[in-house]
């Protein structure tokens, strides 16, 4: 489609210009405004298994490298306690954060101790659908959101999770297991694997309602850089040119019908949906946090921090970090800032990735209209037909608004990707021997 070519040109060469690492002296981020609602990121940067997809810091586990980790993430946490930060929400990524239940039972147990948390989520793994572990987290985490990816077997021996993670069959079974437990039982998908046919991309959204699951997101595959080779040598070369149609059979068999069984949270993320009674299951977590929360600290080696205009990226080695946070200071290694141009992009790409962006709001935070602010963009989305409704109150999408939306984020998180590389790139030579 040539107007998905366009918009994810435009957010590739626009998130170059923007989502550059630049050095900084900073060793703390800024402290909270008034009134200002924050969420908390963690990142646990250890895997049992290194995905060949995945962009983000992680480190093959240890349990040498992980205790002293979480005992720095307790640190950390403490600092912006002591800077006056308050949450109510707390989001912990990875890697897996699950790789050492206990730590991070201590972990999500001292954050409640400090902050005012009602919700937590975190992601995990299969393979820790397990009694032992769900017991421990219940309570501790309302939504558990697991990477499953695919419930092809072929598709998962490619990845190599198939031996680590077990079968199709035993995870639709953990997952009904875990289910109860928990507010929101999340689903990780990923589609358009280049061996991936139609018919597979079916099956995997007939197990996800076989599996009871409350809530699924459907990622399309990114090829950033630093994996692109990677994807090329076990899933096949990635193209993107049948995106949009497998987008299209998620959302007809998801959402399609007299009687759909979810709807949509946000353009990927798909809810139970209780026909009978109108009403979603789950609440209303999901994985892109930026879409409830624009500002948010992190804390973690590889966590990245938005706050006012100022993306703050952590530093990447285990090592740094570490030695940063018992001396004291946070383990800041760059910076990328934002002009109000860039700002009202990623508003703009936030919200409607959201499914509806706030006028009014708009034009109380940027002292302009969106029309006014971002003329291009809107006379593109307009003239493609991507908004349902575009009127002085907000804006929503039509089906092809999704997906045109749906693509740009990718593109969006490739770059996003692409800083972590440069990121990356800082690491001493012995971390990066871990990775490669």
């Amino acid at each position: 489609m040539l107007s998905e070519r366009l918009l994810s040109l435009a957010v590739e060469v626009t998130s170059k210009g923007y989502l550059k690492l630049n050095p900084t002296a900073d060793t703390r981020i800024p402290g909270p405004v008034p009134g200002q609602k924050y969420m908390l990121y963690m990142h646990v940067p250890f895997c049992t298994k290194l995905c060949p997809y995945c962009s983000f810091n992680r480190f093959p586990f240890s349990e040498e490298r992980a205790v002293p980790y979480f005992q720095n993430l307790r640190r950390e946490m403490r600092m912006l306690y002591d800077m006056g930060y308050d949450f109510d929400s707390v989001y912990v990524g990875g890697g897996t954060p699950t790789v050492m239940i206990d730590e991070l039972c201590a972990t999500l147990d001292q954050a409640r101790d400090l902050f005012s948390i009602r919700e937590v989520s975190s992601e995990t793994n299969p393979n820790h659908l397990v009694p032992e572990y769900l017991e421990k987290l219940e309570g501790r985490v309302q939504r558990l959101s697991v990477g499953v990816q695919s419930f092809d077997d072929g598709l998962l021996k490619q990845m190599d999770r198939y031996d680590k993670y077990g079968c199709a069959d035993e995870i639709v079974e953990r997952i009904q297991q875990a289910t109860p437990y928990f507010t929101s039982m999340n689903a990780d998908m990923i589609f358009n694997f280049p061996a991936q046919t139609e018919d597979m991309l079916i099956h995997d959204i007939e197990r996800i309602v076989e599996s009871g699951c409350t809530q699924a997101t459907f990622y399309p595959l990114m090829a950033s850089p630093s994996v692109e080779r990677q994807l090329a040598r076990t899933v096949g070369s990635v193209s993107y040119d049948r995106e949009q149609r497998f987008y299209g059979i998620i959302d007809e068999l998801m959402c399609g019908g007299d009687h759909p069984l979810f709807t949509h949270s946000s353009a990927w993320t798909y809810n139970r949906f209780d026909y009978d009674a109108g009403v979603t299951s789950g609440g209303d977590m999901i994985d892109e946090y930026v879409v409830k929360y624009e500002e948010y600290p992190a804390i973690g080696s590889g966590g990245i921090t938005y706050l006012g205009s100022s993306l703050y990226v952590n530093t990447f080695s285990l090592a740094q970090y570490n030695q940063d946070i018992e001396a004291g200071r946070m383990s800041i290694m760059g910076r990328t800032d934002f002009n109000l141009h860039d700002r009202m992009r990623y508003r703009f790409l936030m919200q409607l990735f959201g499914l509806r962006l706030d006028k009014r709001q708009w034009l109380h935070d940027f002292g302009m209209s969106v029309e006014n602010g971002l003329p291009v963009e809107m006379a593109f989305m307009k003239l493609a037909g991507a908004f349902a409704t575009d009127n002085d109150d907000e804006i929503t999408l039509t089906p092809k608004g999704r997906y045109l939306v749906v693509a740009m984020m990718r593109q969006f998180f490739i770059g996003v990707n692409n800083l972590r590389d440069q990121a990356r790139a800082a690491l001493p030579e012995g971390e990066r021997a871990l990775l490669f």
